[in-house]
């Protein structure tokens, strides 16, 4: 075959939801027989069975009746099957839920008041204020170059996320925010608006002292 027909080739081009099931079958198959390609393997295997549910509880014999399917590709199916199944069954990682800038503030100045450094860490929420992630985005001052909102929404679209909280320690254990911390923290809601994904707060982190840069009023206007 070409070379950009190939099964794998195509995934990193167009992405796996544009293959058909016998490219996704070959990817995983990955090698044919003697005399047949692996596209081929992978026809006639799905062609034994009727429908894709029967591969859920297919045997190893029963996958081994294809020409092309030994014992070590069976065997592989098998358990590519049952971790796609597994996946299908978890649910997303909950880290509590959020009821206010304080709660959130006491959990992170045991984490953040002692770094030499500033750490920027991010907090993304789902629909009902869980958190699903929280992230270590940045390490150094909050300016422009470093810490860009770019590489903050690209985790939040990643991990599905509603709404996100922002925070950051200051090492001089003085909360107050800079004129960096407050040009970055509008650029984010800006970069939210646009983006559909809450900004709920920005919390700086003092030694044993917090500000919620909501709270007191830092925030554009909604």
């Amino acid at each position: 075959m070409p070379e950009d027909c190939l099964p794998r080739e195509r995934l990193e081009v167009v992405g796996e939801k544009a293959l058909s099931n016998q490219e996704l079958l070959a990817i995983l198959l990955r090698t044919g027989s003697k005399n047949t390609n692996v596209m081929e393997v992978a026809s006639k295997f799905l062609n034994y069975f009727n429908h894709l549910y029967e591969l859920k509880n297919a045997t190893l014999t029963e996958m081994m009746e294809t020409k092309g399917i030994g014992r070590i590709k069976a065997i592989e199916l098998r358990a590519a099957i049952e971790f796609g199944y597994r996946i299908q069954q978890s649910t997303q990682l909950k880290l509590g839920k959020v009821s206010s800038s304080y709660q959130i503030a006491q959990n992170l100045i045991y984490e953040l008041q002692d770094f030499q450094q500033e750490h920027l860490v991010c907090l993304y929420l789902n629909t009902k204020n869980e958190v699903i992630k929280q992230e270590t985005v940045f390490k150094g001052s909050l300016n422009q170059s470093v810490a860009h909102p770019r590489e903050i929404f690209r985790s939040a679209v990643k991990c599905s996320a509603a709404r996100l909280i922002l925070a950051h320690n200051h090492p001089s254990g003085n909360p107050t925010p800079s004129e960096s911390d407050i040009h970055f923290t509008q650029r984010m809601q800006e970069c939210g608006k646009m983006m559909g994904i809450e900004v709920l707060d920005h919390i700086i982190i003092g030694e044993q002292v917090y500000i919620s840069m909501r709270e007191e009023n830092f925030f554009a206007a909604d």
